[in-house]
């Protein structure tokens, strides 16, 4: 009983948190899925995200075959505000294309970028703010993490970045541009104590005339009872002009520590032009010794936050005078 009761406590302060800030005691990474949180990392800290990927690839009806290995990247660093984020993220791959229409067969070797952005993104709406100055019921743990339909509102989020592709990229055509714009809008929702659904509409390389393309991302994601794991699944819709697909992906994370992340995942696609079966390993580390906790007012009689800090210092005394009798 005493641990869903200190379970409760400190669920309703780190909730609490998002009044003060986007950032939180725990890294929030955008790994291992492909989609984009609505949050950004906390105002001065700085993320780094990457890790390596292996595909294979079959073309049934031209019958071609592409075995790759790849590094990806992401470095986000919060700047000026705790909703904004600046980041740069890219995707090198190394591969072997092989061509079993020709006899013999012919194979070559390639290597670029599939991925290369900088960008920005702006949370413009958090529903959490206010819900924050919601107590909780200290008598029942089950009653602060059961399903809510309120939410399911979830916060926003605008990313704008723009592409680089750099001369002789042999996974684009000779006409695409160098630079050309890409825009996402991303939602996030927490809901029943450990799940949170993410979604993605992006709209990728608008200014090229063979490349645009429109997506989609739904990502689900599940905290177990170890607060150390968590496991997600996740669907993305791609339409291309040149390529369309429905890619699953499925994988977990393991906290090592509040600012390291390990994490793999699997996934496939559905059609055969081409097949496509991936995985992936990779990590998160964050330096947050830079930043701290910004007031982000929610309420017109108390625009600089001081009853905000005020009751957070007092939750935070009852927590510790709570562990004290425990002891």
């Amino acid at each position: 009983m005493k641990t869903k009761f200190t379970l409760t406590v400190l669920s309703f302060l780190f909730i609490t948190t998002y009044t003060f800030a986007q950032y939180t005691d725990v890294i929030n990474s955008n790994r291992p899925g492909a989609s984009i949180s609505a949050y950004s990392v906390g105002k001065n800290v700085l993320q780094l995200e990457g890790g390596m990927f292996v595909e294979k690839l079959e073309h049934k009806k031209l019958n071609t075959e592409v075995k790759a290995f790849g590094l990806d990247f992401a470095i986000r660093y919060g700047l000026f505000k705790e909703q904004l984020e600046i980041s740069w993220e890219g995707a090198y791959q190394f591969d072997t294309f092989t061509n079993n229409a020709t006899s013999p067969a012919f194979e070559f070797n390639r290597n670029g970028f599939l991925t290369h952005t900088l960008g920005a993104k702006y949370m413009i709406y958090d529903p959490y703010l206010k819900s924050s100055l919601e107590k909780p019921n200290l008598y029942s743990w089950k009653a602060n993490n059961s399903f809510r339909w309120k939410d399911l509102i979830p916060a926003i989020g605008v990313y704008v970045g723009a592409n680089f592709v750099f001369s002789d990229n042999p996974y684009f055509p000779i006409t695409e541009p160098s630079v050309s714009p890409k825009v996402t809008v991303a939602t996030q929702s927490h809901f029943a104590g450990r799940w949170v659904f993410v979604t993605n509409i992006t709209y990728d390389r608008i200014t090229s005339e063979d490349s645009k393309e429109l997506s989609y991302i739904l990502t689900l994601t599940h905290a177990f009872d170890n607060p150390k794991w968590s496991a997600f699944i996740e669907h993305q819709g791609i339409d291309s002009d040149r390529y369309a697909d429905a890619l699953f992906r499925a994988g977990g994370a393991y906290l090592l520590g509040e600012d390291f992340q390990l994490d793999a995942y699997i996934g496939a696609g559905i059609k055969n032009t081409p097949t496509r079966i991936f995985a992936g390993l990779g990590l998160s580390y964050r330096f947050d010794d830079w930043h701290e906790d910004e007031i982000i007012p929610i309420d017109e009689q108390d625009p600089k936050g001081e009853d905000q800090k005020k009751k957070k210092k007092k939750d935070e005394k009852e927590l510790e005078k709570f562990e004290d009798d425990g002891n």
